[in-house]
């Protein structure tokens, strides 16, 4: 439990876990692309771009070459945007070997494969066991893990040792860290819920209340649960922390950057404008493409998902898809056992 952990990815949660394993006394290396983002921390001890006013121990090494970092650890997590992943790791994977662990704790689907995380993790590494891959998810504003403010997450991997390493590596008295054997479950909560929270935006945006967002968030962990299903996931999974919890969370924060999107373009701004404005990545947008193309490879009725698409990616203006949503055919409330 000694031996260094190495975070692949310098933004906001990357540098935040990097701080939180960092209080609990564990070697820490962080990896950063952008040599002036390292040297600032180094001097400074804060990252002001990603993760402004949270001091950054001086015991957390930080390099912008990736393979000084890969080399001294033996676990490594991968923090970069979903759909950068592959790169980064195509670039990684070199100087991998059989003793590494790999962790993905970025939540979205890859567009060209429709790839999980976990996925394009197997993908990238031959050299290592697939048992060896895992991920680590749930309701986790890096802002307030950074803080220490008690949160809780879910561990999942392909062999359950690895899944409690995992565990064991980041439960902390402010991190409590929970194990889940569904990594696929895991993983669609995780990516779906932010398309959630664009939807639960748009409809702050506009100017709806909380018998709408409530319906967005009961409403949205069905969808979640059908796609969920139909990829081989246990239905129990979306009653956890990466099912409601994290969806909860991203729909009704102020930090949640999808969240923050969806509200702008409810109010009709242009998706361009925002995201150009916007210092982070709001998975949610790329991964909305990717939900949609998995409803339509699974055949699973996803209306909000299709709304959200509609909005984001077919000019539709969110109070005409809202009036699609409403006028839909009646049914009964159907909830998975």
């Amino acid at each position: 439990m000694n031996e260094r952990i190495g975070i692949i990815g310098a933004g906001s949660w990357g540098t935040a876990l990097a701080i939180s394993l960092a209080k609990t006394g564990k070697n820490v290396y962080l990896w950063a692309r952008n040599e002036a983002l390292v040297q600032e921390i180094k001097d400074t001890r804060e990252n002001s771009v990603y993760l402004s006013g949270v001091k950054i121990p001086e015991s957390i090494l930080v390099d912008s070459k990736l393979d000084a970092v890969i080399s001294a650890c033996s676990m490594l997590v991968f923090a970069t945007p979903s759909q950068s992943a592959r790169a980064v790791g195509a670039k990684a994977a070199p100087y991998f070997n059989s003793r590494h662990s790999l962790v993905s704790v970025s939540k979205g689907v890859e567009n060209d494969t429709l790839k999980l995380a976990s996925e394009v993790l197997v993908d990238i590494a031959p050299s290592i066991p697939r048992e060896q891959i895992g991920v680590l998810y749930g309701p986790s504003h890096a802002e307030e893990v950074a803080r220490g403010i008690p949160s809780a997450v879910v561990a999942s991997a392909y062999g359950r040792e690895t899944a409690s390493i995992i565990q064991q590596t980041f439960i902390s008295s402010r991190l409590r860290v929970y194990m889940n054997r569904d990594i696929v479950g895991v993983q669609v909560g995780g990516a779906v819920k932010n398309v959630m929270a664009i939807a639960a935006g748009i409809s702050d945006g506009v100017g709806f209340g909380d018998n709408t967002k409530a319906a967005i968030v009961t409403r949205g962990i069905s969808e979640i649960k059908r796609l969920g299903v139909a990829m081989g996931a246990k239905p129990e999974t979306f009653s956890g922390l990466s099912g409601i919890g994290d969806l909860v969370v991203t729909c009704m924060s102020g930090l949640s950057r999808n969240r923050y999107l969806g509200e702008q373009v409810g109010k009709g701004r242009q998706m361009e404008a925002i995201i150009e404005e916007m210092k982070m990545v709001a998975e949610g947008v790329r991964t909305t493409q990717s939900i949609m193309a998995l409803a339509e490879r699974h055949n699973v009725e996803m209306p909000i998902t299709e709304a959200v698409y509609s909005i984001l990616f077919e000019g539709k203006k969110p109070l005409e898809a809202v009036s699609d949503l409403m006028e839909r055919e009646a049914k009964e409330e159907y909830w998975i056992a």
